[in-house]
């Protein structure tokens, strides 16, 4: 119970790693509180997860007064915020740049890089006054390779890894750590929809290609990602920041 009486703040709750890393802190004795854009989600997720202390807070991440607003609400909940998931993303709609749209692209910055960006605004805020707290931001391995079709969630999340660096950085003064996850494909819902995303009505043939693309030849399950997020908000990471971490089966070891 390493986390008992532990405040967890985790955003795109209601996905399949924000589920997974809710019950994983729940595990270890934390308060909760799970904000996502989706209120029917969140409740639904809220009913699987094994904790008497759970605050559901629905916004929309790339909004800036909706991010103070969680934030404020978790905060008057419980007083603190010790560990800060900062997990909520999206990966929009597969086109070559000369194809892409400019909205499409838009919207996939506002939630992945304008939304862990207000994110960490409004949570530092709070552990540097309490001069202690935990972030883990959720990058991807396409924050560190690039990949056809992709380009805008790729920059989207290339960005959260410099965010993640700079934020380290400005907090280690007050004892707060920042570090992020890269996985590669993660069974959830999200990679549901990149295969179709990638291949229409063969989604099948392309999660086939991507697990095979992992020298492990499966994808992550939401629960390993889970587990990393875990030691990296612990007391076992407490010379730990400013990195990102690869969970990928093995695949970044095939690039330079």
């Amino acid at each position: 119970m390493q986390f008992k009486d532990k405040v967890v703040l985790i955003t795109g709750a209601a996905g399949g790693i924000g589920i997974a890393a809710a019950k994983a802190f729940a595990k270890e004795g934390a308060k909760l509180a799970l904000v996502d854009l989706n209120n029917e989600a969140i409740t639904k997720a809220a009913e699987s997860i094994n904790s008497k202390e759970i605050l559901l807070l629905t916004a929309n991440v790339a909004k800036e007064e909706e991010v103070e607003n969680y934030v404020k609400k978790t905060k008057e909940q419980y007083g603190r915020i010790d560990v800060f998931i900062n997990n909520a993303g999206i990966n929009g709609e597969f086109k070559n740049i000369t194809e892409q749209t400019v909205e499409n692209f838009q919207h996939v910055m506002d939630v992945n890089v304008k939304g862990v960006f207000l994110g960490l605004k409004y949570v530092l805020q709070v552990m540097q006054k309490q001069t202690s707290g935990a972030v883990v931001n959720t990058a991807s391995n396409g924050g560190l390779l690039g990949a056809p079709g992709m380009s805008h969630y790729v920059a989207s999340k290339h960005a959260v890894i410099g965010l993640n660096k700079s934020a380290a950085l400005e907090m280690a003064p007050y004892g707060v750590r920042v570090n992020a996850v890269c996985p590669s494909g993660v069974n959830t819902e999200m990679m549901r929809r990149i295969e179709r995303n990638a291949m229409g009505d063969q989604a099948e043939v392309a999660r086939k290609q991507f697990e095979a693309s992992v020298p492990m030849n499966r994808y992550a399950t939401a629960e390993e990602i889970a587990d990393l997020m875990v030691f990296l908000s612990s007391e076992q990471a407490s010379f730990i920041s400013g990195s990102y971490y690869r969970i990928d089966g093995g695949q970044g070891a095939t690039s330079v």
